[in-house]
């Protein structure tokens, strides 16, 4: 898969890590959900941790230049494998589909 030369969707991924889970947790989204979606044409753009304010503690973003890739892979199998196995990891977890715009969103 070709890098993406000019960003248009954005898929913002939100949430907070269970207590305990932090090593399993980073394993799995460097190993298993970045390498997944980065193969189906979307590629992290920013991964942030929320320090202050009533907000999920992290949220992630992929970007793309084509929205049927975002739609392709969110309704696969595959996502939701890799969803659940996200949901083990966290909770009070968000997912949307956003125009890209370059700054960060919450």
């Amino acid at each position: 898969m070709q890098p993406i030369s000019q960003p248009r969707y954005a898929l913002l991924m939100m949430y907070d890590i269970r207590a305990g889970v932090n090593v399993p947790y980073f394993r799995f989204i460097r190993q298993e959900l970045e390498p997944a979606l980065r193969s189906a044409g979307l590629y992290m753009q920013d991964a942030w941790h929320i320090a202050y304010g009533p907000y999920p503690e992290r949220q992630l973003e992929f970007i793309t230049d084509d929205l049927s890739r975002i739609s392709s892979i969110m309704h696969s199998p595959r996502w939701d494998r890799l969803e659940d196995k996200l949901l083990s990891y966290v909770e009070n977890y968000t997912v949307r589909v956003t125009p890209y715009t370059g700054l960060f969103k919450v």
